[in-house]
Formats: C-alpha cells, structure tokens, sequence
C-alpha cells in the first residue's frame, strides 16, 4: 500500500505541473462551470418558479441533489476522463503493452496516472451550493460528516461503471460513443428521483443506479436518508468495483499486443 501511495504521489505531482503549462485553461474551465451550473440553476428554476416541487422536495432540498450531481461532474472531470479515456489510445497506438510490463496493477496504472485540476472549478461549486442550501435548511455539521460515505459509494460506483466501459474498447476500440451514452444518463441525477415517472425511476435505480450517486447521498444530507437505501448502495459500490476489475482481468484474455 505505501509503495502505491508513493507511486500515486509521483504521478499526480508530475500531471500537475505539466498541467500549470497551461494556466489560462483554469480560467476557461470556471468560466466553463459556472456556465454549466448556471444552467442547472436555470433549469431547476423553470419548475419551482410557479410553487411547484417535486413531491415534497422544497427548492433548497433540490439544490442539495444539484450540488452533489455536481460534485460527482467535479470528480469525473478530474480523475475519471483524463484517465479512463487513454484506455482506447493505449489500445490503439499499442502502448498497454509498456502498462501490463509494469510491476504494479494495471487498472491501478491505468485509472491514476493522471489527473485534470480543470475539474475542480466543479467540486469546488458543488461543495457552495451543497452549503448554501444546508445553511438555508439549518443543517448540522453532522450532517455533511454522514454525507460522505454515500457520496464516496457514489465516486466507486461511477468509477467502476466507467472502467468497465473502458475495459469494453479492447473489443469495440471506439467507445467515445457510449461513453456519451453514460454522461447522458447520469444528466438525469440532476434532480431528486421523485421528478420522474415510476418506470423512469425503477430505470435510474435499478439499471442505471443514477439514485445512488445523487439522490441517495442528498437524502443523506437532508437527514432522511434510510439505512437500507445506504447499505445498498455500499453493496452496489463494492460489487461494482470487484466486477470492474474481474471484467479488466477477463478482458486481457483477448487482448493482442500490437507487435503481435
């Protein structure tokens, strides 16, 4: 473990100074944020402006689901994409061969090796709308402290499903597409599951687990979370996770390195 944490801190320092090449690129991402957010905002507005809500859910609750969906984009733009998209390049210019030669885990390599501080501006507008709802609502510290274990679920569960996506090139070497597919759908954790119709939400929860990576942790959050719906969604982060590496381990079988 210590030596893995040795290797994280070396691949994140050198990502990170080769990213401050280019730092006019921080400002077009926060520019870029905040015209993202602004139009969740925008959105969400729409149906609250006439007294409407989602079935209980008050505009305050609503921006807290907004705040940790946009976490959750803060978290895939800095880890996930910089990382799990190179998995096709590797595969396509031959260079996986130099990643399994390696002697560390592959998928370890692979979901690490960089990071991109252009999605920070995202967490960072998370975490304030997330605080100016709760602070609206009353909440306690206690209540964000609960938050983070569904919230780290979440993080596994969207990384798992991404990584299995990206394990899938070494079939289908042009996934982008269906990498869009993923983004599509998890547009929809936007807003609390209740602003859907019953077969659109057993669809975001039970196919595409869309509920665990917003709803959940918001209810969290709001303190009306249930047990069951938490451990659920930890048995959903471990399992996902166990298959992403079983399907990574099953996917190699068919991999041909490009020299052969």
């Amino acid at each position: 473990m210590e030596r893995y944490l040795q290797v994280l801190k070396l691949f994140w320092a050198a990502a990170i100074a080769a990213e401050l090449e280019y730092r006019i690129n921080f400002l077009i991402a926060t520019l870029s944020s905040l015209g993202g957010l602004s139009g969740s905002l925008f959105g969400l507005f729409l149906f609250y402006r006439t007294g409407y809500t989602f079935q209980g859910w008050t505009w305050e609750q609503a921006l807290v689901v907004l705040g940790v969906f946009t976490l959750l984009q803060g978290f895939s733009s800095t880890f996930l994409a910089p990382n799990l998209n190179r998995i096709v390049r590797h595969i396509q210019q031959g260079t996986l061969d130099f990643v399994l030669l390696k002697p560390i885990s592959s998928q370890f390599w692979l979901s690490t090796h960089t990071l991109s501080p252009w999605g920070l501006p995202d967490l960072f507008f998370g975490l304030i709308v997330i605080l100016y709802a709760g602070s609206h609502l009353g909440l306690r510290i206690s209540n964000y402290l609960l938050s983070l274990i569904p919230i780290l679920f979440g993080f596994l569960t969207l990384y798992s499903l991404w990584f299995i996506l990206g394990a899938m090139s070494i079939w289908f070497v042009k996934i982008y597409n269906v990498t869009e597919v993923l983004r599509g759908l998890l547009e929809a954790g936007r807003f609390p599951m209740v602003a859907y119709p019953t077969a659109y939400r057993f669809f975001f929860t039970f196919v595409v687990p869309v509920a665990f990576l917003t709803t959940v942790p918001a209810e969290v959050i709001l303190g009306q979370g249930e047990p069951a719906w938490i451990i659920g969604a930890g048995v959903l982060a471990v399992f996902l996770l166990w298959t992403s590496n079983a399907f990574w381990q099953f996917a190699l079988r068919f991999y041909t390195s490009a020299s052969s």
